[in-house]
């Protein structure tokens, strides 16, 4: 499947607690959350080298719908609210329109 909508997310933990947000983060992954879905292509979390509080997740979905729709879910609902207490201040979010590339990890 190729992605037709995607965003990236960047938030900064509060300090020192970068490890504990990514670790959260990552838990989007597992069998159930919204990154686990067949309809997320792309989900990447990834620090800043500078300041390793800062946490920057990008997401490739196969639509929009698809996304807003499995982010309305319970499963997406519970790992928002054990987001927000790590977070410092608002997330930046930046709409993208993926046009190609490769993710292999």
């Amino acid at each position: 499947m190729n992605a037709t909508y995607g965003f990236t997310a960047t938030m900064t933990a509060l300090p020192g607690r970068g490890d504990a947000l990514a670790d959260l983060l990552l838990t989007g992954l597992e069998p159930g959350s919204p990154a686990s879905s067949e309809h997320c292509v792309l989900y990447l979390v990834s620090r800043s080298a500078a300041d390793p509080d800062v946490i920057q997740v990008t997401e490739g979905w196969t639509t929009e719908e698809d996304h807003h729709r499995l982010f309305a879910g319970e499963a997406a609902k519970a790992l928002v609210a054990k987001i927000a207490p790590l977070v410092s201040g608002e997330s930046t979010y930046t709409d993208l329109v993926p046009v190609n590339g490769k993710a292999t990890f």
